[in-house]
């Protein structure tokens, strides 16, 4: 590509106020010999996007350099022809208005951000984008609710659809339910199902194909480009689907763990999904005699909220109680109900049907905890509970007790998933670097996965889809609901979260909308999240490989599969464009187009490095683009200010960090270097999984690199940060710059 550069400077918004746009007009012509450059005082109006746009269309510039405000601000303004290179440099948010106006420093920071936001530019090339014939069908596993209204919206927008269930018959858990949750004006009574409508529905639409009694026995390729082979009862047969969307369910807690709750000792104590089966068939009897109830006693969080059982609350549980109260009470008006729970959880309008039943005078509901359960010697069943609104323990007598069990995602295997949190528990209590690091390993391993054999992937990772602590497949619960860790693969419904059967539905929406967004955005070669319409995929020189692997195990998304020398396979559908593989290789052979370890090799030799008797320092700081970068562009708009020493490279992800950088810095004569990313560990922020933690890793192999250079680890500060703790993050770049003086100048300087 033969470059015309051209560099488009704003000098609104306080930027000419703070600094020296002329001079940072002569950085741009005198140092890169840029044949176009203009200053603006209002560089996104309509007039200043037009003086650019003619530059592009007259052939003067193909590679663009916008210095003006966050490239996170002014998207649409500063969006031009693909055929254009084109790099942002934040002169705003962070120069101008987080630092000293018209002070050398500040003057000096803004022509060092000039001079990296140009060599980037420069070191960018124009991804292509991959072109292959895309499947835009989809894939729905499950035939429940959540599966069903999946398929009805992903057939009603137009995608053809192939909608499975193991079962012989739709409907899943909802079909067998006596009555639902009031979902309707005044929402004081149960309502039918509905059901019927919905089966019959997809059953007969003409983009539905419906495979029930049917099973995923093998899933190959990646999105848009799924073979997918599936085992019904006739045979095996296969398909190509662009997307999937999981839509199992749930099962309920195991609740022979719960003993201390008298399950076991008696036939007459039973689970609420016990008492739903019961009521469905006919009558509510006692198990043990087949007699009437004439008392019942519910336990709510039966296993749930608590660190030893589901830490989790199942959302539904308190709602199921009320309306088994309300079948007690319409077999038997006289039957006297308990319910004995830690909070009811009523949202929204169900708060009116709680207040329906509460209102009954033979519902005894309090607050407390259940201490014992034994059988009398008349048969019953005696239940104390240390109440906390009575303040006293009190004793009951009941012919039936039932225990409101939580709800366990379909994705999760029981065994797995409490070897998982055993894992967890022995991570955290590790008393040795080397115990926790050694329990650390085992918890990845367990997370990985191989139980429930419902999609058998053919990754290297393993069959399942990854899970979280409690067998919920995610892949970043606070931004990203539905993804999980395999690109074009989407949950819904209770396998996601413990939901309600309302709640699914309009969670089967999102999900549908998500699968059919990976299908549009895969035809054009785009990547799907977080870096929604990247173009770029990363290449390997593997003639230069030496099959260590760390480029396969490394990837959280499964994008790099590995032959039988352990040489990478890229799936680049599947890619993520984080870059982690990039940070990965000890040979440097991965890069994108449009980022590399050139790139931000040049970008750190483009700083100007002062020489040790000008007294001043310099640090740079890698932040990652998704939480650390905006929240120093949040502390710009609060006009917080900070050390102008500072230098900021921004990352794809941490995780994407290749330690040369590190050494590259540092020897030529950077006083001090920071790493800011995203929090991690059980209540992980990172948006590409592992990206923070595998950069934290790496500094490990860095202190042999200070020590052979003879430099204080001081030197080196790794920050997790959250998007929402940027007035903490000014601070604590002034200790980091503070430290760093104490410790002196990088003795490398001007060499």
């Amino acid at each position: 590509m033969d470059r015309k550069l051209g560099v488009y400077i704003c000098s609104g918004c306080g930027i000419g106020e703070s600094v020296d746009t002329a001079k940072l007009a002569n950085v741009a012509t005198r140092e890169f010999k840029a044949p176009v450059c203009r200053v603006h005082p209002f560089l996104c109006s309509s007039e200043g996007v037009e003086a650019i746009r003619q530059d592009i269309a007259a052939g003067a510039v193909n590679t663009l350099v916008i210095a003006a405000c966050s490239p996170r601000m002014k998207t649409e303004a500063f969006s031009f022809d693909h055929t254009a290179v084109s790099e942002r440099v934040n002169l705003r948010e962070q120069v101008a208005w987080c630092h000293k106006p018209q002070d050398e420093d500040t003057e000096m920071l803004a022509e060092d951000c000039l001079r990296v936001g140009i060599v980037k530019a420069q070191k960018t090339e124009l991804p292509e984008p991959l072109l292959e014939t895309i499947s835009r069908k989809l894939l729905v596993v499950g035939g429940g609710l959540t599966g069903i209204t999946a398929a009805l919206e992903g057939a009603e927008a137009g995608y053809e659809v192939v909608l499975v269930e193991k079962e012989p018959r739709l409907g899943g858990f909802v079909a067998t339910l006596r009555k639902r949750f009031p979902t309707a004006a005044p929402y004081n009574e149960l309502m039918t199902d509905g059901m019927a409508r919905r089966i019959e529905a997809v059953s007969y639409h003409p983009r539905i194909q419906v495979l029930t009694s049917a099973k995923v026995a093998r899933i190959e390729g990646q999105p848009g480009l799924f073979d997918v082979t599936l085992r019904t009862e006739s045979g095996e047969s296969r398909v190509r689907v662009g997307a999937i969307v999981l839509a199992t369910g749930w099962k309920p807690y195991d609740a022979t763990r719960l003993g201390h709750l008298g399950y076991g000792l008696s036939p007459d104590v039973i689970t609420n999904v016990d008492l739903e089966k019961m009521a469905a068939q006919g009558s509510i009897k006692r198990p043990s005699d087949g007699r009437p109830v004439e008392s019942v006693l519910f336990i709510q969080c039966a296993g749930s909220r608590d660190k030893e059982h589901l830490p989790y609350c199942s959302t539904v549980c308190c709602m199921a109680t009320l309306k088994h109260a309300t079948y007690i009470r319409e077999q038997n008006s006289s039957a006297q109900v308990y319910i004995i729970y830690k909070d009811m959880r009523t949202p929204g309008q169900y708060e009116r049907f709680y207040a329906t039943v509460q209102a009954h005078p033979l519902n005894f509901l309090t607050q407390g905890e259940v201490t014992n359960v034994e059988k009398t010697a008349a048969g019953k069943l005696a239940v104390t509970v240390k109440s906390t609104l009575l303040a006293e323990t009190i004793t009951l007598e009941v012919d039936l007790v039932v225990l409101a069990t939580g709800m366990v995602p379909n994705s999760a295997d029981g065994e797995a998933i409490r070897a998982l949190e055993d894992a967890e528990r022995a991570a955290a209590k590790g008393e040795s670097e080397t115990q926790r690091a050694e329990a650390a390993k085992k918890v990845e391993e367990l997370r990985k996965h191989k139980g429930t054999e419902i999609l058998n992937l053919t990754y290297r990772q393993g069959p399942d889809l990854p899970v979280l602590r409690h067998g919920f497949p995610d892949s970043h619960f606070v931004c990203f609901p539905y993804e999980t860790r395999r690109t074009g693969i989407y949950t819904a419904g209770a396998v996601r979260a413990p939901m309600d059967s309302r709640q699914a539905a309009e969670d089967a929406l999102g999900a549908a909308l998500k699968a059919i967004q990976c299908i549009e955005l895969a035809s054009q070669g785009r990547a799907v999240h977080p870096r929604a319409g990247d173009l770029s995929v990363p290449s390997f020189l593997l003639q230069r490989c030496t099959q260590c692997k760390r480029c396969t195990e490394e990837c959280p998304f499964g994008a790099l599969d590995e032959d039988a020398k352990g040489t990478p396979k890229p799936n680049p559908y599947r890619c993520r464009r984080c870059g982690i593989c990039m940070g990965a290789c000890p040979e440097r052979i991965v890069s994108f187009r449009n980022y590399s370890v050139d790139m931000i090799a040049s970008m750190i030799k483009a700083i100007e490095v002062p020489e040790e008797d000008e007294e001043k320092f310099r640090v740079l700081a890698f932040v990652c683009e998704n939480d650390a970068y905006p929240a120093l562009d949040i502390a710009g708009m609060k006009r917080r200010q900070y050390d102008a020493s500072v230098r900021i490279i921004p990352l794809r992800c941490l995780g994407s960090l290749n330690i040369v950088w590190i050494a590259d810095a540092l020897s030529r004569g950077i006083d001090g270097v920071m790493l800011i990313g995203c929090k991690y560990g059980d209540d992980y922020q990172c948006h590409f999984i592992r990206g923070s933690e595998l950069a934290q890793r790496r500094l490990e192999n860095v202190k042999e690199t200070l020590q052979r250079l003879q430099l204080e680890s001081e030197r080196l500060q790794f920050v997790q940060l959250s998007i929402n703790e940027s007035d903490t993050l000014p601070t604590q770049i002034d200790n980091f710059v503070n430290r760093v003086r104490e410790l002196g100048p990088n003795p490398y300087k001007g060499l």
